[in-house]
Order: C-alpha cells, then sequence, then structure tokens
C-alpha cells in the first residue's frame, strides 16, 4: 500500500537532494551506534538535569524507550528499541475481485541505542474477473518473495518530565528493500524516515512514523515516490488490573495507516487503512516471552476503498 494529498511540484522544487538524507541517516545511526554511552543508575530524588547522558546530553536515563512499554504494532513499522525479537506475521486483505495473503518474517537486534532488522516478507495475489463472453470467472495468481527489508533505527532525543508522566523519544530510520526478482518484487526500494513514541501516564503510549519511499529501477513503478505515515495508539492493561490466566499485559491498539502519491499519473492519490486490534503479552517461558496479536482491519478513505473491503492481521512475537 502506498500514502495523502500532497502534490509533486513542491517536491520537485526543493534543493536538497533525498540522496543526501539518506546518506545522513545512515551516518547518524552509525554515531548513535558508538556515542551514546549507557544510562548508569540515579537516585529516586534525582533531579531531571542529573539524568541525562550521551552526545549534549540529548538522551535520559529515566526514558521508557527499549523497556518494553511500546506494544508491537501491526500495520505501523515498529520504532522501540529491541534487544531480541523474532516475529511472524499474517495479513490477509480482501477487495473488489481480489485477495491477498501477506506472510512476513522479521528478526531485530539491538546495539545500544541502535536497531537492526531483516525482515522476509513472502506474497500470495489472487484475482477474479467476470467474462461476459464465455459467462464464467476468470481467476488469476500472482505470489513470491517480496523485498528483503533491511532496516536500522536509533532515537536521537529523548524528555521525560519531571514526576514521569510524560515521556516522548524522537528518532530517525533507514529501510532499504532489496528485490528479488520474483513477480512480486522488481524494484528497490529506500525509505528514510522519523519516529516518535510517547508515553502519557502508566497506560497510554502512541508511537508515530513519517517516511518517504522512493523505487528505484525501471517498469510502471521505478521512479515512484511516496509518502507513508503510521499511527499506532495503545492502552496497557496490566495483569493485577484484569487477571486473565498466564496474561501479564493485555494492550488494545488502534493504528492508522496512509500513504500519499507525490508524483507519477496517481500524485495526490491517498490511501488511508484503520485496525482495531489487541495483543496479550504473555506470561514468559524461561527466557522467551510470547506476544500474541490480531487485529481487523479496515478501509477510511475512498482510495483505500477502491482496493480494500476488509483484512484480518495475527501478529506472534518472541522477545528473548
Amino acid at each position: 500500500m502506498t500514502n495523502s494529498g500532497c502534490k509533486s511540484a513542491p517536491f520537485g522544487s526543493q534543493v536538497f537532494s533525498f540522496q543526501s538524507v539518506v546518506i545522513g541517516i545512515a551516518l547518524f545511526l552509525g554515531v548513535s551506534a558508538v556515542g551514546a554511552a549507557e544510562p548508569v543508575a540515579h537516585d529516586a530524588d534525582s533531579t531531571a538535569g542529573d539524568t541525562r547522558y550521551g552526545p549534549l546530553g540529548l538522551f535520559d536515563s529515566r526514558s521508557s524507550y527499549g523497556l518494553g512499554v511500546y506494544p508491537e504494532p501491526f500495520l505501523v513499522d515498529d520504532s522501540d528499541l529491541e534487544v531480541n525479537e523474532a516475529r511472524l506475521d499474517w495479513f490477509h486483505l480482501a477487495g473488489k475481485g481480489a485477495r491477498s495473503d501477506l506472510m512476513t518474517a522479521e528478526v531485530e537486534k539491538g546495539f545500544g541505542l541502535l536497531t537492526l532488522e531483516v525482515e522476509v516478507p513472502y506474497e500470495y495475489d489472487t484475482f477474479s474477473a467476470f467474462d461476459t463472453v464465455t459467462g464464467h470467472a476468470d481467476r488469476s495468481r500472482i505470489q513470491g518473495f517480496d523485498n528483503v527489508d533491511l532496516g536500522a533505527r536509533a532515537p536521537f532525543y529523548q524528555f521525560v518530565s519531571q514526576d514521569g508522566s510524560f515521556d516522548t523519544t524522537f528518532g530517525a530510520a533507514i529501510e532499504v528493500g532489496v528485490p528479488t526478482n520474483s513477480p512480486v518484487s522488481k524494484n528497490a526500494e529506500i525509505v528514510p524516515k522519523i519516529f516518535n513514541d510517547t508515553t502519557l501516564g502508566d497506560h497510554f503510549t502512541l508511537q508515530s512514523i513519517f517516511g518517504y519511499s522512493m523505487l528505484l529501477g525501471s517498469g510502471d513503478e521505478g521512479g515512484l515516490h511516496t509518502f507513508e505515515y503510521g499511527f499506532d495508539f495503545g492502552y496497557t492493561i496490566y495483569h493485577h488490573e484484569l487477571p486473565l490466566p498466564d496474561v501479564e499485559e493485555l494492550i488494545p491498539v488502534f493504528e492508522v495507516l496512509g500513504d500519499t502519491t507525490v508524483n507519477h499519473a496517481e500524485a495526490g492519490h491517498n490511501e488511508l487503512l484503520g485496525n482495531v486490534a489487541f495483543r496479550a503479552n504473555l506470561k514468559a517461558i524461561g527466557r522467551v516471552q510470547p506476544r500474541l496479536g490480531i487485529g481487523y482491519v479496515f478501509p477510511i478513505d475512498q482510495g483505500a476503498r477502491d482496493d480494500a473491503r476488509w483484512g484480518i492481521i495475527t501478529s506472534l512475537v518472541f522477545e528473548f
């Protein structure tokens, strides 16, 4: 899916190149991997100024970033620090005369404040159309491994209020899609991103991410630029508040995922999907904590309704 009514002219007149943005983000992520020292312990009565650390004091040791506070998103890209994580997702989307199934395996590894990820998706699409000549429905399918995505992300600024009720982290990320030359993967993709993870109080979380996708290569989609955005709202219910067997936390989630085509013939075309879901963080089995999730996906705007009617997404995450 691609993402809001932006027109291509402002992008054509910008004075910097997106190649420079990509290089800049890559250099920033490399510096973040080695430049931010581990936070040190502080007394409970430490002031906010005592908790700053890292280059220029940009980070706060009281931050909840990377502590498992933020639920793993479903449709929206993950932006939290993940030390050791593996996940398997299945996304089924049904539209007018088309059905799509996307199975994705992903591994994430953290180094300091830097998270590296590898994502391998397999796509299976079926299409049907009524042939007025034969009086029968013609069916076709296309399948194969989609781009193998290599990603990196790291925070660049954190702020925590003195009482800890407001906690926010800003960061940058980059994703590179390597084509597999399958029927569904012909173009390389580069997506620089910025993100924000925020907690309010003990329950509410908001994860936001914005990216600019650039497809490289030939064909109809070669050179396509897309603005992508997503929001993940979560509300954590702890075991002592809802004592379900073997469930440490139950997290209702609402997501919005959008994309706007920036250039080509469909410049300004927007697609917006919603997802109502929940994730259950189960009790650990040894060192491994399973996190199960399921969501109902639906179109929000007309652009999404042109392609999709409903969908189901399931997610199995292992923290270890």
